[in-house]
């Protein structure tokens, strides 16, 4: 569930802006139009949404030439909530001693 692959996706600045870019247009979109939301070349837009896809962000779909993507909301909430709670539950919920809870 928690692969580093996925944490990896996470960690560039551009890949992230992608992932707000796409979630906030909620629909498919070709590498052309993604390209437009950072300052990169189109080849790096491409291998960025090709990590993201490997890792569960996104699915994708070929329409003739074009690949278009989409964020896979499900996978990428299922993964964070997953990870919140199970922090929650090993290190939030632990008392310390004299009854103190962890912040």
């Amino acid at each position: 569930m928690f692969t580093p692959q996925f944490f990896k996706a996470l960690c560039d600045p551009n890949r992230m802006n992608i992932l707000q870019w796409l979630a906030k247009k909620n629909k498919s979109c070709c590498v052309g139009e993604i390209s437009t939301c950072c300052q990169v070349d189109l080849s790096v837009v491409s291998r960025h949404l090709s990590q993201m896809k490997a890792a569960g962000f996104l699915t994708s779909e070929r329409r003739g030439k074009e690949v278009f993507y989409h964020v896979n909301a499900k996978t990428v909430v299922h993964v964070l909530r997953s990870l919140a709670d199970f922090l929650d539950g090993c290190c939030l919920t632990k008392k310390l001693k004299g009854g103190e809870k962890n912040d």
